[in-house]
């Protein structure tokens, strides 16, 4: 079950451990993903080299695997880096940014789930209503259904692939199938800064670092960047600032914090 407490368990051991998160993620957000993780207490490694994939999944806690950049050396270097972890038992977090909105989009994360095992699959309802089979409607990146919209298709998609599937939105939702947790939090001021979905996949690559159980680990980095977001929102004057303050509250973020600014609702 997630509490507020083992919420806060699995923030104290990331901190702890300090777990290797590897991202295969677009450039747009490279630099922002990299300080959201090292704010929390994780270690990135930031690469699109085909070349050094397979040696990273040796020793890497986490592979966050991002469809944001689908340039052709990003694109090659996805599979190989999932296979490797896959082999050498690393977690995979799936963020297929804008599927349905083109067919490389749409194909490539079809095509990788088909073949490796994902520990989680993170997206805006769109995307995950893609993968699920169903109409995602998707409006570039951006959703055109709310979270809620996407419930059966998130516990569909789960249940096929056999991990859990988060839909972010104004309320998020995580299920792996039979398990579902909605969690309420964040700032409206949210979507109007890049990446910060992103940043909810790479959170949830870091917290699968250090809890073996994708459903657990998900909600958890899910309620994190809730806390984080309600915070930080409530000391910015508008987006720019919003990020600055998502960082310094991802750094500071303690029991008190997720307490008073995230809900969650079993």
């Amino acid at each position: 079950m997630i509490t507020l407490e083992s919420v806060v368990t699995d923030l104290d051991r990331l901190r702890a451990a300090k777990p290797l998160v590897t991202n295969i993620t677009n450039y747009v957000v490279t630099n922002s993903t990299a300080n959201a993780l090292l704010a929390v207490g994780a270690s990135p490694i930031m690469t699109h080299a085909v070349e050094e994939v397979e040696d990273l999944m040796g020793f890497s806690n986490a592979l966050v695997i991002n469809l944001g950049t689908v340039a052709r050396t990003y694109l090659e270097a996805m599979p190989v880096a999932w296979a490797a972890a896959n082999k050498n038992g690393v977690p995979v977090v799936l963020d297929p940014v804008g599927a349905g909105a083109s067919r490389v989009r749409t194909e490539q994360p079809v095509m990788m789930l088909e073949k490796y095992q994902p520990a989680i699959i993170r997206g805006n309802a769109s995307e995950i209503m893609t993968l699920a089979g169903e109409s995602g409607g998707a409006k570039g990146v951006d959703s055109t259904h709310g979270a809620d919209a996407a419930e059966m298709a998130a516990r569909n998609l789960a249940a096929a692939n056999k991990c859990t599937v988060v839909v972010s939105g104004e309320v998020d939702i995580v299920t792996d199938g039979e398990r579902l947790v909605r969690i309420h939090g964040g700032s409206d001021m949210m979507p109007l800064v890049t990446g910060l979905g992103c940043t909810c996949s790479a959170l949830c690559g870091a917290f699968a670092g250090v809890n073996p159980d994708g459903f657990e680990a998900a909600a958890h980095a899910m309620a994190v960047m809730n806390a984080a977001g309600a915070v930080a929102a409530s000391k910015a004057q508008g987006p720019g600032t919003l990020q600055l303050h998502l960082y310094d509250t991802l750094y500071v973020l303690d029991a008190g914090m997720i307490e008073k600014n995230m809900r969650l609702e079993s």
